[in-house]
């Protein structure tokens, strides 16, 4: 089965950029993005470019086709943006999270995810990719979990080749896998200590991006029925990848990738980004 079809999540709210602290030299104008606009859409390096410009090219060179974006029930900035920038080669669908009855924000990656399945059928009887609208997954990345023959998968990067904090590791999903790198558990948010302890055969921590290949047909349900975290009482996708980990034997597989992951998580980041960008992309 062509895996041709890519699901962005767009649809958070960017609290965290809004919140996070300027440096003095970033200008007036990316600030002022990063305060009103969703994380994917602030321009990036001397042209200007949105992040997500940079996203679709290395996703269009693995092989991708289709492109569904999961947007929140108040945004137009997506369409807005796809009205006036054209992408050959590339088409777009749009989702919408739309909220729970009695909830003031989204349910969760798990439900944003939910949500596409239910409004496009389609992708609950074929294979689909999984990714943040934030992160600037490599090529490579893109192909390995395009091209890999495991019904669900996610790519398992190193912590060595991340050039993050282990404050901000703690934000993200470190793994355990068996001798084969199949998943057995997900720590969500792993303290300091935690990080540390959980290693694969070779002694390497593995965490998660939040890049998926799914199943549609299987994992359908796993979306549908996943819980409410307890604490942070959203419904998060790990916890239904977890779930499904641990209901069928071997189901989910981590590839093995060594490389950084470019992330726009703070203001701060928008300049990171921007020398990553202008050293790489200049010319495209």
């Amino acid at each position: 089965m062509i895996n041709d079809s890519l699901i962005i999540l767009a649809a958070g709210l960017s609290s965290r950029m809004k919140k996070s602290v300027a440096s003095n030299n970033l200008s007036e104008n990316s600030i002022i993005q990063a305060n009103k606009i969703e994380k994917g859409l602030i321009g990036i390096g001397e042209e200007g470019k949105p992040l997500i410009h940079y996203l679709l090219f290395n996703a269009k060179s693995a092989g991708f086709k289709k492109i569904y974006f999961v947007i929140g029930e108040n945004s137009s900035s997506f369409k807005n943006y796809f009205s006036k920038n054209s992408y050959p080669g590339l088409t777009f669908y749009f989702a919408t999270q739309y909220l729970e009855k009695g909830r003031v924000k989204p349910s969760g990656t798990a439900d944003a995810l939910f949500q596409v399945l239910f409004q496009f059928k389609e992708l609950r009887s074929k294979d689909f990719c999984v990714c943040n609208s934030d992160n600037l997954y490599s090529v490579s990345a893109f192909k390995k979990i395009r091209l890999t023959n495991a019904l669900n998968a996610f790519i398992s990067y190193d912590k060595n080749y991340l050039k993050f904090s282990n404050e901000k590791i703690s934000s993200f999903s470190i793994l355990r896998l068996n001798n084969q790198n199949f998943l057995l558990d997900i720590i969500e948010k792993p303290n300091s200590l935690q990080i540390n302890k959980f290693q694969d055969s070779k002694g390497i921590t593995r965490v998660s991006m939040n890049l998926f290949k799914f199943n549609g047909i299987i994992f359908y349900e796993y979306l549908k029925n996943c819980p409410f975290n307890e604490v942070r009482n959203e419904k998060e996708l790990p916890t239904a990848v977890l779930n499904l980990a641990k209901s069928i034997s071997k189901s989910v597989l981590g590839i093995a990738h060594a490389e950084h992951v470019p992330d726009l998580t703070s203001k701060k980041d928008i300049e990171i980004l921007s020398k990553i960008i202008e050293s790489n992309y200049f010319k495209k």
